[in-house]
């Protein structure tokens, strides 16, 4: 639940940096010299390549790995990762933003974008759908749900609101805003139980789940001379 509250706070505020990131890119125009329009066009299409490029590739490796990597570390990576390369955009925002170091800032908004998807964006509603017991499960996962639109509240009255005039310095302080809370979401990680290779039985301990488990281990054990 705290993770995705986290989480949330940090995904939804990316694009802060748009303003800033596309027309270096040369993928949409400044707002002043197009129509509505046009610029709604542009947005789009400067999304969608982000997306191609950084949040389709992060959910896929998702789905490759999630089994063989597990849960815990993909999320603790993607939380570790996003710290990083928002902290450094916060850092270095002025030198970014030239045009010179277009493809610099591109990567780490683009790997930032990846590590989400490819972390917490894809295992926080996953989680949740195999640790609480089956009674509850569904509450409960509409309850860290909406703890995770909280942190996207935040970041749209808040920390968007507080950039919205575009001075840099503010922008600055809210990346590193961000990358704290992605360290925080990295420390509540370690609270996550590991799902992986496990029956929804098993990990919840209802249904027999437990008692099959020990059922099949004592059919499986050799007879001793005493039975």
């Amino acid at each position: 639940m705290s993770t995705w509250f986290l989480l949330d706070i940090a995904f939804y505020s990316q694009n802060l940096t748009q303003k800033d990131i596309f027309p270096v890119m040369g993928l949409t125009q400044k707002a002043t010299e197009v129509n509505a329009l046009r610029e709604m066009f542009e947005t789009s299409r400067a999304m969608f390549v982000v997306a191609l490029l950084g949040t389709f590739p992060g959910y896929w490796f998702t789905v490759f790995f999630i089994e063989s990597i597990g849960r815990f570390y993909i999320q603790l990576v993607g939380f570790f990762m996003m710290t990083i390369f928002m902290f450094i955009m916060g850092l270095k925002y002025d030198y970014l933003k030239n045009k010179e170091h277009k493809w610099i800032f591109a990567a780490l908004y683009g790997l930032t974008f990846f590590f989400a998807n490819f972390g917490p964006n894809s295992t926080t509603f996953v989680l949740p759908a195999e640790l609480f017991p089956t009674r509850v499960r569904a509450t409960c996962h509409a309850i860290s749900a909406a703890s995770g639109k909280a942190g996207a509240l935040i970041s749209a009255f808040f920390v968007q609101g507080y950039t919205l005039d575009g001075d840099n310095k503010k922008i600055q302080r809210a990346m590193y805003f961000l990358a704290f809370t992605n360290m925080l979401g990295f420390f509540c990680s370690f609270l996550v139980t590991e799902t992986k290779g496990r029956s929804l039985e098993e990990i919840s301990g209802e249904d027999g789940g437990m008692d099959e488990i020990h059922g099949t281990q004592m059919s499986n054990r050799a007879p001793t001379t005493y039975e």
